[in-house]
């Protein structure tokens, strides 16, 4: 007679296939195309997801200097970083910054997104963004 046990196998490093995914930012909202970026780079979308291995996917983010916010937060948006000098607190406007370095904001609205752990930085490590629809990673998508 044959024992069938009724437990969960564990995901294997080995057994992880890591996909690739095209993120058209072209008038997205940014808040919300962070969190798709974010679920793809946890792997959240895998049947086989789980929290404490990093069997997350790569994502290509495209036209980044297209993303939109709502309301009035091209004017009001504000990137705060403190030096840890007195007076170091530096301070960048969105509207200045989607036209100077988009890519930071992508990146910063993400890196929110993600869970502040010992994973963060190899799950960021595997998001590229590109300002516009040029990019040079079109052969891993033909596999």
């Amino acid at each position: 007679m044959v024992t069938i046990t009724k437990s969960t196998k564990s995901l294997k490093i080995k057994d992880i296939k890591r996909n690739w995914h095209l993120v058209d930012l072209k008038g997205k909202i940014l808040g919300r195309a962070a969190t798709e970026i974010a679920a793809f780079l946890q792997g959240k979308h895998k049947r086989d997801n789980v929290p404490y291995i990093d069997c997350g996917d790569f994502v290509v983010a495209i036209n980044c200097a297209k993303v939109k916010v709502s309301g009035k937060k091209t004017i009001s948006k504000q990137y705060t970083k403190y030096t840890g000098y007195p007076g170091g607190l530096k301070i960048k406007k969105y509207n200045e910054l989607i036209i100077k370095d988009p890519k930071y904001i992508i990146r910063h609205a993400v890196l929110g997104m993600l869970p502040n752990n010992k994973l963060r930085k190899k799950r960021i490590a595997r998001l590229y963004i590109f300002k516009d629809e040029k990019h040079n990673l079109e052969s891993k998508f033909n596999n």
